[in-house]
């Protein structure tokens, strides 16, 4: 929530102790402003090659939703900050301010720290266990040791972005999910997971090269 509207939310809070009924109509009408532009960000993906079903966005933290936040960074507009930590990915804007989106993040997702650049950009990627992944629970992984066509169920989901460092792929990805209740969660595998709806507006902001830092 940004600062204007806080600022509001706590005038009307302060308005209670005199009035009943401008507060709650206030905050009503806030209210109403705030969602049609959250379902436009988490509805239905029309456009896509596979379907992409809306996001109930009750069902997720408000924190871990797409906003515009205040970031102090001497980082330069359009690099990717992956917080790991925090389950953050930053995306840099000018004037201190990133696109912020929620993550999940897998064990594959916390064994790289560091910079390195988008070397590909994939729409409905094709995913492939990796041999850690498969060591670990061949039951589950070892039938796509091949690899899984992209598509709806395609662990990786809508997009992927692949790291390269120095020339290497560093087999970390940024890419989507189908299970957006895993988003600000650390889950069993992966690298750094985002709802498809916030993968695809990522995508469609960075361009090949763009630098990523991983912290």
């Amino acid at each position: 929530m940004s600062g204007a509207v806080s600022a509001f939310f706590f005038s009307l809070l302060a308005a209670g102790c005199t009035t009943t009924a401008t507060p709650t109509s206030a905050v009503t009408q806030l209210l109403e402003s705030i969602r049609p532009a959250t379902l436009a960000n988490y509805g239905p993906q029309t456009n896509e090659k596979f379907p992409v079903a809306a996001i109930d966005t009750s069902r997720i933290q408000t924190k871990n939703l797409r906003q515009l936040v205040d970031y102090r960074t001497s980082e330069r507009p359009g690099t990717i900050v992956g917080d790991t930590g925090n389950r953050f990915v930053y995306l840099v804007q000018n004037g201190g301010k990133a696109m912020r989106y929620g993550v999940g993040v897998g064990r594959e997702g916390l064994a790289f720290t560091g910079t390195a650049n988008i070397a590909w950009k994939q729409e409905w990627p094709k995913w492939t266990p990796t041999p850690e992944m498969i060591r670990r629970e061949p039951a589950k992984y070892v039938q796509w040791s091949g690899g899984m066509e992209g598509g709806a169920n395609n662990p990786l989901g809508a997009r992927a972005l692949y790291l390269f460092k120095n020339g290497k792929d560093t087999l970390f990805r940024i890419h989507g999910t189908n299970e957006p209740e895993t988003i600000g969660q650390a889950v069993s595998s992966g690298c750094i997971r985002m709802m498809n709806q916030d993968v695809i507006d990522l995508y469609r902001r960075v361009p090949t090269g763009s630098k990523v830092v991983v912290i």
